[in-house]
């Protein structure tokens, strides 16, 4: 399955704060259903992790474009954003003005009738600016599917962050800790030879380029921490440090870059 991104930015807490007033009930249901990384929190972090998911409803519009975006959608959208930003709770897509729902996935002229449409997911450039293209069939999939390692939203949303820097290289500066900087090139270029040498049981995908090495080990890390810390330890240690989260403890955050 094959994943694109391009462009987009997240800043650091300029907009206004909205008032909450807690997610429906419904929403909360489908979190407990279906959000692997929601469950693993205390009841805190569900409290934080709902109130994020509200503020980042009410600033990016979701529209779909031949299909209807239904309350599953927004749920998994709006998880698929707060996941990798959840210890970094000052973030936010400020140049994310929109998603576009497609039914299903598309071609590079997001044509839903082409032969072959290798694109799950992408952030949109040009008259898409600000815009991100998701495939309703890859976003459901991406979250039903538990014991998968592919989350089709969380690869996007993880290309953003990796752009804030003003390039989608693989290597996140705006997050990354300095002293992780040459550790993670090191250990990103042995895992994507590993891909090649077709001894890797990560996404083939992610040998592609830097960034989407990045994007295809952060889905791994949030989507199946088990099975990454098993697997690849030195990729869950350093996953750990750039994303600041321990799945099974949920330490306090240091906000500190």
């Amino acid at each position: 399955m094959l994943l694109v991104s391009i462009g987009g930015l997240l800043w650091w807490g300029s907009r206004r704060r909205l008032k909450a007033t807690g997610l429906p009930g419904n929403y909360k249901r489908m979190l407990e259903e279906y959000v692997a990384f929601y469950n693993k929190l205390d009841g805190e972090g569900k409290t934080r992790f709902e109130a994020r998911m509200q503020q980042f409803l009410a600033q990016v519009r979701i529209t779909g474009a031949g299909t209807v975006v239904e309350d599953l959608d927004r749920v998994f959208i709006a998880a698929g954003a707060v996941i990798p930003l959840f210890h970094f709770p000052h973030w936010e897509y400020t140049n994310l003005h929109e998603v576009l729902l497609y039914p299903e996935s598309f071609d590079e002229e997001y044509n839903l009738q082409a032969i072959e449409r290798p694109i799950a997911g992408m952030v949109g450039w040009g008259v898409l600016q600000n815009q991100m293209i998701l495939s309703k069939t890859d976003l459901r999939q991406g979250f039903l599917d538990k014991s998968g390692k592919y989350n089709t939203a969380i690869h996007e949303f993880v290309h953003l962050i990796d752009k804030t820097d003003g390039a989608t290289d693989g290597l996140p500066e705006n997050i990354i800790n300095q002293q992780f900087i040459i550790p993670w090139l090191d250990l990103m270029h042995r895992k994507i030879k590993e891909i090649t040498e077709g001894s890797s049981d990560i996404n083939p995908y992610g040998a592609t380029n830097e960034a989407e090495f990045f994007a295809v080990a952060s889905e791994y890390f949030f989507e199946r921490p088990d099975l990454l810390q098993e697997r690849h330890p030195e990729l869950y240690a350093l996953l750990e440090k750039i994303f600041r989260h321990q799945p099974k403890t949920n330490p306090p955050v240091n906000e500190e870059v």
